[in-house]
């Protein structure tokens, strides 16, 4: 194995330094193998126009020792994403293993994350993923239909089926996956179906829901509801958080609320302590004063994200010229992330709510969303509220009185998965004509009062996916 012929030598840890946080690596940058049209993330190969964007062996060497010793926690994630990092090739990442086994610190557990849309996956990549414990997050936005509508290639082409066949493999070797799933305006309404889809036909115990909100002004709107590739000989414009429009995909923010309660209602109804819904859970933390995702905490900045060169910027949705720290090879990444400027960026996230949010009764759940998000008009007519407001207020207030049970039911020293008794018990005492409990307009017993749902999307159809799906 190669190492960097640049060493850095054991820094004490910074008095105000935080214990640890939640880095994104992204080795190829934001190169991709396919075009999702909602990926703006594809845009940032403009901060790089005259780069190949994959990071060398000395980059590698150099964050991972830095990110070893910033971390005083016993526990230290590796997280690659991109782009797309398997087109970094299998050898780059067995470096990064015996890198990380040769720089961990007595007592340090390290875990592998790895984001991948599933093109490229075989039997040896599972293999090692298998081998080394990586958890594997799988991007998949529902059944064919809905996942093909912005999940396609150059040629325009979906890509569901290739990206089956990667669960497929990972299914084979037995490795941890999760799977990420984008809100947007062609899943927004079918919540429940989604959910459903991933659970019985992937198999799959650990689900996130991310919206796609997409931002644009009226300069850059037309340019931006095409898509983020530099298809045709367009200009690629460099996707910044700025506007206050959003694009034709972009969820709805009420539509947002409604997908999560859609989902909820089935989680709650069948799979508490067998599925694990992100957002439910770090919600269920915070009605105990913790908060476990930036996204809903008081405060943020303990998420940055590192490019193929080493910049650090503040975080993965601000990489712009704007939040970039600096680069590892010049200054050692502890310092950039405990440094005034990203502490402000981190606390103004507290300090630049809304009046409207200041009063809201869900503020201690919510702390006013991602600031990415934040460029819309308040009730009081006040720049800055969260255009997902609506549907975030929605699933909060809706979600209350089951979260509350939960909470009640551990402290009784019982199991959370109890709520399922509560709602059967409900459900006895409702009528199938009676609105339904996810208030979406229908009645119960065409809507969650009903166990066996229509569908109006295809199945998996290969016999090899049959038989796994039937395990």
């Amino acid at each position: 194995m190669k190492t960097a012929a640049k060493t850095y030598k054991q820094l004490p840890m910074l008095a105000d330094g935080p214990p640890g946080f939640h880095l994104l690596s992204k080795p190829s940058g934001s190169t991709c193998n396919i075009n999702c049209t909602y990926c703006f993330f594809l845009s940032k190969e403009a901060l790089y126009p005259n780069d190949k964007s994959r990071m060398s062996v000395e980059t590698l060497e150099v964050y991972i020792r830095q990110l070893l010793e910033s971390h005083t926690t016993p526990e230290v994630t590796i997280a690659w994403q991109g782009g797309e990092p398997t087109l970094m090739r299998l050898d780059f990442f067995k470096t990064a293993v015996e890198i990380a086994n040769k720089h961990k610190k007595p007592g340090q557990n390290v875990q592998h994350t790895f984001q991948t849309n599933g093109l490229l996956l075989d039997d040896e990549w599972c293999a090692f993923f298998k081998e080394h414990n990586f958890l594997v997050g799988l991007s998949v936005d529902g059944p064919r239909e809905i996942h093909d509508a912005y999940r396609q290639d150059r040629a325009a082409k979906g890509t569901f089926d290739r990206v089956m066949k990667g669960w497929e493999v990972l299914r084979k070797h037995e490795v941890d996956f999760n799977i990420l799933c984008t809100v947007h305006a062609a899943n927004e309404m079918h919540g429940r179906e989604v959910y459903r889809f991933f659970r019985d036909e992937l198999k799959a115990q650990w689900i996130q829901f991310i919206p796609i909100v997409e931002r644009a002004s009226k300069d850059t709107l037309d340019i931006a509801n095409s898509g983020w590739g530099d298809e045709n000989g367009r200009n690629r414009l460099l996707y910044t958080q700025t506007g206050n429009l959003v694009t034709e995909r972009t969820v709805g923010g009420r539509q947002y609320g409604q997908f999560l309660i859609d989902v909820f209602e089935e989680w709650a109804r069948n799979d508490v302590g067998t599925v694990f819904v992100q957002l439910f859970d770090v919600t269920l933390e915070a009605y105990t004063g913790r908060h476990m995702l930036c996204l809903h905490a008081p405060t943020c900045g303990y998420g940055p994200a590192l490019e193929h060169n080493g910049d650090l910027y503040s975080c993965d949705h601000f990489v712009e010229p704007k939040y970039k720290l600096g680069n590892i090879h010049e200054t050692h990444m502890q310092a950039m992330v405990a440094s005034p400027e990203q502490r402000k960026f981190g606390n103004d996230k507290r300090d630049t709510l809304t009046a409207q949010c200041k009063r809201c009764e869900v503020l201690p759940l919510c702390n006013g969303g991602c600031p990415k998000d934040r460029f819309s008009m308040s009730k009081d007519l006040e720049p800055g509220q969260n255009y997902l407001c609506a549907g975030l207020e929605l699933f909060y207030k809706h979600t209350q009185p089951a979260m509350r049970n939960m909470i009640m039911l551990l402290q009784q020293g019982q199991a959370p998965s109890n709520i399922m008794n509560l709602k059967a018990a409900e459900d006895e005492r409702r009528t199938a004509d009676m609105p339904c409990t996810c208030r979406g307009g229908k009645a119960f017993g065409d809507c969650h009062g009903n166990p066996n749902p229509p569908t109006a999307f295809g199945r998996i159809t290969s016999a090899k996916q049959a038989i796994l799906a039937a395990e």
